[in-house]
């Protein structure tokens, strides 16, 4: 991938990330955690992997630079 390829999914992955800490902080905000907690936790597990694959994206086009 270049340079310009890899921005492109770590900025994505930062749309992703983004969205779904919104979405978060309304399921928090309506005290829903508590009412669905299964859904909660796939939202963390979504923010968990946007996370992970960004920091991947960001090592492999900084490992190709140098």
């Amino acid at each position: 991938m270049t340079v310009d390829e890899h921005q492109r999914v770590i900025d994505e992955l930062q749309s992703v990330i983004n969205d779904t800490q919104h979405t978060l902080d309304r399921f928090e905000a309506a005290c829903m955690e508590d009412k669905m907690p299964e859904d909660y936790d796939r939202l963390l597990a979504i923010l968990d992997d946007a996370v992970a694959q960004q920091r991947a994206y960001t090592l492999a086009m900084l490992s190709s630079v140098t």
